[in-house]
């Protein structure tokens, strides 16, 4: 009997306790009330008040279960919002990669290989955006400060009214911005950082994702601007989970080859500005010099013509770049030719190769290819097919191409030519160099380019036969 009413008295109270856990809001202000009335008490709407029906189904523990959050606030498309204010910090390569200058409450993730000069040009960059008057905070985690003021003065910043700090605790660093409410942090790197409420070395995915997300979640709901630098693994990608880089605003990439002075920054990520811009950059005994006009630049080494040259005028971004593609063809000594790419797709190269073969009889077997894009630059747009082509032909028949001619257009499988985008802006750059004419595809917007001579073959069997006289 006694078993009995206890088996009783725990499913009463069972049954209370899931009882009690039934809420009801109103449907006109939102307030929740533990039974049901007629009347709202909030607001005072009569007949407004409903039994809430749970958000989920599922284990209270894994499920949001019938707790309901705050009605956020709903716009149509036609609403207008005023754009974000930008500070520029006088760079003008720099403000061209950020869409414009840096925006307030935006999270910044820089990735490069090691030695590239990530912490020379956040350095300088730092110094720049604090003279405009923008409080900056230099957080380094992988130097002491005494190193990183070492470099300001090599730099010729030491006068920067820039605040230094070395540090990897996460919960100290943030602690610190809430208190000092800069405009700007610069965190080096986020490899280094540790939260000591995950359990992992710093470094891990967890930590990494962790210091990632509170950094970001800092920056929005206190205004303050944060760049955080992260490594890159053998591939070139930024280390640590992808999920880092779906959480920022703006991923860029430092990208040069040690053996050149070039180096460039492209945006490949940015909600506040245009994705694959680059900024161009020169490294100096005094570290990094913007480049204004990188066409200039990457032509420079360009001596009398030789065989397997050819200039490609490219778009990066928004602006017209103009790059030396050389090639060398050579018989193989191998069973298996090489085929070797610096700068470029692989994959484009070997089809590319199977198009000449196929539609323009010109074979490639027993041949050793080797490509190259000079000054360090990597190239990623369809548009260099033609100017590859012309490069490898030059190559193969040992024939120079004219010094003042500048290729480019896409090749189909078909054999066909497709024509660039923005083929009047790829002219209107090669003219402004010097370059006297010009071959692409039939079909693209060339406007009026006074001074420049336009070859315009139809298919890759014509551009053959016109340029190199067989086909």
């Amino acid at each position: 009997m006694k078993a009995h009413e206890g088996l009783k008295n725990r499913h009463s109270s069972g049954t209370k306790g899931a009882m009690a856990k039934t809420t009801f809001s109103c449907s006109a202000c939102g307030a929740t009330h533990s039974r049901w009335s007629g009347r709202c008490d909030g607001c005072g709407e009569w007949n407004s008040i409903t039994q809430d029906v749970p958000l989920s189904a599922g284990p209270a523990k894994k499920s949001l279960g019938g707790k309901r959050g705050q009605s956020i606030t709903l716009t149509d498309l036609s609403t207008e919002e005023t754009p974000p204010p930008r500070t520029l910090c006088g760079v003008e390569e720099l403000d061209r990669v950020l869409g414009g200058g840096l925006v307030p409450a935006s999270a910044l993730l820089v990735g490069g290989d090691p030695g590239i000069g990530k912490s020379t040009l956040l350095l300088q960059a730092a110094a720049r955006f604090s003279r405009a008057g923008v409080k900056t905070i230099y957080v380094s985690g992988e130097e002491a400060s005494a190193q990183v003021r070492m470099r300001a003065r090599r730099l010729g910043l030491e006068d920067a009214p820039v605040q230094l700090a070395a540090e990897t605790n996460l919960r100290n660093i943030l602690t610190t911005l809430e208190a000092e409410k800069p405009g700007l942090a610069i965190i080096d790197s986020i490899q280094t950082m540790w939260a000591d409420n995950v359990d992992s070395a710093p470094g891990s995915v967890s930590q990494v994702r962790a210091a990632a997300h509170e950094l970001t979640t800092f920056a929005k709901r206190h205004g303050v601007s944060i760049i955080m630098v992260g490594h890159v693994t053998k591939d070139g990608q930024i280390a640590g989970p992808r999920v880092v880089e779906h959480m920022v605003d703006t991923v860029l990439y430092f990208e040069g080859e040690r053996g050149h002075q070039f180096r460039i920054l492209r945006a490949v990520k940015n909600r506040f500005g245009p994705a694959d811009e680059i900024g161009v950059f020169e490294m100096t005994g005094k570290g990094l010099a913007q480049v204004t006009n990188p066409s200039a630049l990457f032509l420079s080494e360009r001596g009398k013509p030789s065989p397997g040259s050819a200039v490609f005028a490219g778009i990066e971004g928004t602006r017209p770049v103009l790059v030396e593609l050389q090639a060398l063809v050579a018989p193989s000594p191998h069973s298996q030719p090489r085929r070797t790419v610096v700068g470029w797709d692989s994959g484009r190269l070997a089809m590319i190769l199977a198009v000449l073969e196929a539609r323009c009889g010109i074979p490639f077997a027993g041949l050793d290819v080797y490509l190259n894009v000079a000054g360090g630059l990597k190239i990623t747009e369809p548009a260099a097919d033609l100017a590859v082509a012309a490069a490898l032909l030059s190559a193969r028949e040992d024939t120079a191409l004219p010094t003042d001619t500048v290729v480019f257009g896409e090749i189909s499988l078909s054999g066909a030519l497709r024509p660039a985008p923005q083929t009047e802006n790829r002219l209107k750059e090669a003219q402004k160099l010097g370059f006297t004419s010009a071959i692409a595809p039939a079909g693209g917007k060339t406007g009026t380019v006074a001074g420049l001579t336009l070859t315009r073959p139809s298919d890759l069997v014509g551009f053959v036969g016109e340029t190199f006289g067989a086909g």
